[in-house]
């Protein structure tokens, strides 16, 4: 029996069984990065955003409207080689504008998709032309940066992979695309969009849970087996703990960038909105046996999906083939001559402010909840920006999390270091683009500002960054 995460609008016996495993059909279709018909430098693909139908609860129940990318639940997935050029074209066939942002890569500005900022919206029944370089290896994705509490929630994401030259060995290299609905008992998305509680406390959480695209049951694996996950958050608000029962998975990347393989802190893979986690999973268990995945993020635990083992081993003994990926050319920051910078983030209820009450009853008034540095974007991005730095020089920022909830912070067009959190140095500092920062928690990070124009430092829970947490970093 599937399991649907409960919430007071909607119960576990809104949704009973589905009996059909998976056996496999968690895979995601794929524009490859390798084919025939490419043969230049260049790869072009379309992308045309539409009104589509998703079946993501399935029997007994209907389709769900959702707007989607290609007709696809997460959109089509697309794979590139390290150092190969992407022409994208976006064919816009929504009701609305939108943008596409390419969240993780480093790219030339005008191509980052953030509307009113690097380019104006696309107009229904507009195009839009993003190339780019893929210049780092790894685990990214992509979706709407205009009106995105609304357009991500109604289904617009995609994953984008970018191979390394000399990838793992490992007998599968699977997506993962984790998502989360607010459904009604008819499969419907509700469409409470932008309310006042889910912008002032944690986000829109929803109470269906989809992996790729679908709520699954099980995922058929044979003993012996070593699959590479490529775990991605594309929900609006939900944080997901993983844990991998009676299963040592093993980190190798983090946001795409390589790390000194490990094994996640207590056994959890803890993954904010808009982060991406890479595993390397040696599937140990018994012929027949199965094992459950379950988030275990300060709530109710549920099952994700389990993994299914069939009856003939794949190999009698873990494959001998090593984890470490190759590092991408990411500069890295002269921590000593950097500038410096606090970026506070205030708000929400029970949360800090400077000005006092006053100050945040004027922000509330305007319809937000959030501020940076004791400024609320409205959404227009007019705002100065927290600081201006030439292109080639490095930056350290300490992020101070004085709110009563979790954030994601997220920093385009740019890979940065985490060096510490609350003073102690972070384990492995990874790079990443997006970072999860606890109630209260101060982060510091550092990063080489690259590409001249503006680049959006936002809160990736979408509400929250629709309520005020968002700020722009100009590099000259």
């Amino acid at each position: 029996m599937t399991r649907i995460v409960s919430s007071p609008a909607l119960t576990r016996r809104s949704f009973l069984t589905r009996s059909a495993a998976f056996a496999g059909a968690l895979a995601l279709p794929t524009i490859p990065a390798t084919s025939p018909a490419r043969a230049a430098a260049t790869r072009d693909v379309t992308l045309t955003p539409a009104p589509a139908k998703a079946a993501l609860v399935g029997a007994p129940h209907p389709e769900t409207a959702v707007w989607a990318y290609d007709g696809r639940i997460p959109g089509p997935e697309i794979r590139a080689s390290r150092g190969e050029r992407l022409r994208i074209t976006v064919e816009n066939r929504l009701p609305d504008p939108t943008t596409v942002h390419w969240h993780g890569l480093r790219l030339p500005n005008a191509m980052d998709g953030v509307a009113n900022v690097t380019q104006p919206p696309i107009a229904p029944g507009e195009r839009f032309v993003y190339e780019f370089d893929a210049l780092d290896a790894g685990t990214f994705w992509y979706h709407p940066h205009h009106a995105s509490a609304e357009q991500l929630e109604r289904g617009l994401s995609g994953v984008l992979v970018v191979e390394e030259p000399e990838p793992l060995r490992v007998d599968r290299d699977l997506v993962w695309a984790l998502d989360d609905w607010r459904l009604d008992p008819e499969a419907a998305i509700v469409e409470d969009f932008g309310n006042g509680m889910d912008m002032s406390h944690a986000g829109r959480l929803g109470n269906t849970v989809t992996l790729n695209g679908r709520v699954p049951d099980a995922l058929a694996v044979a003993p012996g087996e070593r699959l590479r996950l490529r775990l991605v958050n594309v929900a609006n608000a939900r944080i997901f703990a993983l844990r991998f029962e009676d299963h040592a998975p093993m980190v190798v990347a983090r946001d795409g960038h390589p790390v000194t393989p490990h094994e996640p802190p207590d056994g959890i893979v803890l993954l904010g909105p808009g982060m991406r986690v890479d595993l390397v999973l040696d599937c140990g268990g018994d012929p027949g046996a199965r094992a459950s995945v379950v988030d275990v993020f300060p709530r109710e635990p549920y099952r994700v999906v389990d993994l299914a083992y069939g009856e003939t081993p794949l190999r009698d003994s873990p494959l001998d083939a090593s984890l470490v990926l190759p590092p991408n050319p990411v500069p890295e920051p002269d921590v000593a001559s950097a500038e410096r910078l606090d970026v506070v983030f205030e708000g929400g209820m029970m949360g800090g402010m400077r000005g006092g009450p006053g100050a945040m009853r004027t922000m509330m008034m305007r319809g937000l909840a959030w501020a940076v540095n004791g400024a609320a974007d409205d959404g227009g991005h007019g705002l100065p920006p927290f600081l201006t730095v030439a292109s080639g020089r490095s930056v350290v920022l300490d992020l101070v999390n004085d709110t009563a909830w979790w954030h994601p912070i997220h920093l385009h067009g740019h890979a940065f270091r985490i060096l510490e959190r609350d003073g102690a140095p972070e384990p492995h500092a990874p790079l990443a683009d997006t970072a999860l920062m606890a109630p209260r928690e101060r982060m510091r990070i550092a990063f080489v500002a690259e590409g001249a124009g503006d680049w959006l430092l936002h809160c990736h829970v979408l509400e929250h960054q629709a309520g005020g947490m968002s700020a722009l970093l100009r590099v000259t």
